[in-house]
């Protein structure tokens, strides 16, 4: 997660000199292309860190609207090692797929564990497949199984050719810590996992298998109105310019001068800081006036939450926006999670920035 963190820096950087290029030139540019291609592989790059993420369990919660098609398809090319040429793949996506409402570092924590599952299910080798459906439960669906809600749902399948499970240990692979493999090859916490994440996405999870017969996950999220999610992206494609003073504490220089450019060419006035220490001098220095503080969540001297603490002291109504591609030991595990605390993960793109600047100075 430090290689992480260091790196989501300098993507967010790229990612974000490349979009402020691409708008300062015209769609006719010899240039237009080369930036183009380059935000592509920046992107690509941002997924395989939350990829990362995902592997080592330091990712945070950040729903987005999602279509899983790219993140399956992405996530089986990096599993391709971890699951060994032993292992034949298969994706098989519905081209039409739905829009879902998730965190995609959940995901694809969902999808490794399951795939990961499925390879220590195959010692021998066998076949790994993956596909995506639009499912329809109406009524009569849930007449026959309660646990259904009705409605449009996108169906994630992972299917094994694997040793497959009797009745009794079907029963209870979502326990934690159940286990079937042997003392130290296993916590039992991956398929646990994986029920208490799709059930926070709303979602469900029925289970196939039989001795001799392999095994099929049938992993159910629900799918948004379509409308709603197109209407979302308008609002905030449209967000709007602001007047006031912004305070940004970054001790990645590139990066803390970045975003004083963005925010700038929102039309806010930037005071900037190298640490906590600079940032709680500046505030004081210009209290009055600063209507919010972007800060970095790492940084030395002190961090991002001894600043945001400190701050509180002073202005209990301060509001405060944290930005970092660090997780779980100090932001997740610490603060982020609580009620009212305003994260925005690197890489960010400068519209999302915005976007989430204008959202935090217009909450009350």
């Amino acid at each position: 997660s430090g290689v992480a963190h260091d790196f989501n820096n300098m993507l967010a950087g790229a990612m974000g000199y490349t979009d402020l290029s691409l708008k300062k030139i015209d769609a006719n540019h010899p240039l237009h292309k080369n930036l183009t291609n380059t935000q592509q592989f920046l992107e690509r790059g941002a997924r395989i860190t939350r990829q990362l993420l995902a592997f080592s369990r330091k990712q945070i919660l950040e729903p987005k609207y999602l279509k899983i098609n790219l993140t399956v398809s992405d996530l089986l090319k990096l599993l391709s090692k971890t699951l060994g040429e032993h292992i034949q793949t298969e994706f098989i996506p519905e081209e039409e797929l739905k829009t879902i409402f998730i965190d995609p570092s959940q995901l694809e924590q969902v999808i490794m564990n399951l795939c990961v599952n499925a390879r220590d299910a195959m010692p021998d080798g066998g076949k790994l497949i993956l596909e995506t459906k639009n499912v329809l439960f109406d009524e009569t669906h849930v007449a026959i199984n309660p646990h259904l809600k009705a409605g449009v749902y996108v169906l994630l399948s992972v299917s094994d050719t694997g040793i497959g499970m009797d009745e009794k240990t079907r029963l209870r692979i979502f326990e934690p810590f159940f286990t079937t493999k042997e003392v130290g090859k296993g916590t039992g916490l991956g398929l646990a996992t994986v029920f208490g994440i799709v059930s926070q996405h709303n979602g469900f999870v029925n289970v196939y298998s039989e001795p001799g017969k392999g095994t099929t996950f049938h992993i159910y999220f629900p799918a948004l109105d379509e409308k709603e999610t197109v209407a979302v992206e308008k609002i905030k494609k449209s967000v709007a310019d602001g007047t006031e003073t912004i305070l940004v504490v970054e001790d990645d220089e590139n990066l803390c001068r970045l975003i004083a450019t963005v925010l700038q060419s929102y039309h806010y006035n930037i005071i900037t800081a190298n640490d906590g220490e600079e940032g709680l001098e500046k505030f004081l220095e210009h209290q009055s006036s600063i209507g919010l503080v972007v800060s970095d969540a790492i940084m030395p001297k002190m961090s991002g939450k001894e600043l945001h603490t400190a701050l509180l002291n002073i202005d209990p109504a301060i509001k405060f926006l944290f930005v970092s591609g660090y997780s779980e030991e100090i932001v997740q595990k610490n603060f982020i999670l609580e009620e009212g605390i305003n994260f925005l993960h690197k890489p960010f793109s400068p519209d999302e920035l915005a976007v989430k600047v204008r959202e935090v100075l217009d909450s009350k």
